[in-house]
C-alpha cells in the first residue's frame, strides 16, 4: 500500500508542476524554486512531516522534500547551536545529497560528451 500512496502523492506534486507550466507564465526554474520554498515553509510549520509519514518517498523525493529537509536541518541545528544553526543547519542536513548530485553530474559529464549540432 505504501507504493500506491507514494505514487499518488508524488504524481500529484508532478501534476501541480505541469499545471503551473501549462497555465501560467512561470518558467520551469521558477516553479522548481517555488516547490523548494513551499517545502521549506510546510516543513518549518511541521505540516510536511505528516505528508512524509503518509506517503514516504512520494513526498521526500520531489523538490518539496528537499525544502522540507532544509527546514528540518535548520530546526535541529537551532536547537543544538542556537542562532548559528540558521546558517549551518541547511548545509549540514543536505550535504550528502548535494555531494551525490554533484558527483553524479561530474561522472555523466565525463562519460557522455556533448557534440555540436550541424
Amino acid at each position: 500500500m505504501i507504493f500506491l500512496k507514494a505514487f499518488i502523492v508524488g504524481g500529484l506534486i508532478c501534476v501541480v508542476g505541469q499545471i503551473l507550466i501549462d497555465n501560467t507564465k512561470l518558467t520551469p526554474a521558477r516553479i522548481l524554486v517555488l516547490f523548494v520554498c513551499l517545502g521549506v515553509v510546510l516543513g518549518g510549520l511541521g505540516v510536511y512531516d505528516k505528508l512524509v509519514d503518509f506517503a514516504g518517498a512520494g513526498a521526500t523525493i520531489p523538490l518539496t522534500g528537499f525544502g522540507n529537509s532544509l527546514a528540518t536541518g535548520v530546526k535541529e541545528a537551532i536547537k543544538e547551536n542556537g542562532f548559528t544553526g540558521i546558517i549551518t543547519g541547511g548545509f549540514s542536513a543536505m550535504a550528502g545529497g548535494v555531494t551525490v548530485a554533484m558527483m553524479s553530474g561530474l561522472i555523466v559529464a565525463l562519460v557522455a560528451r556533448s557534440k555540436d549540432k550541424n
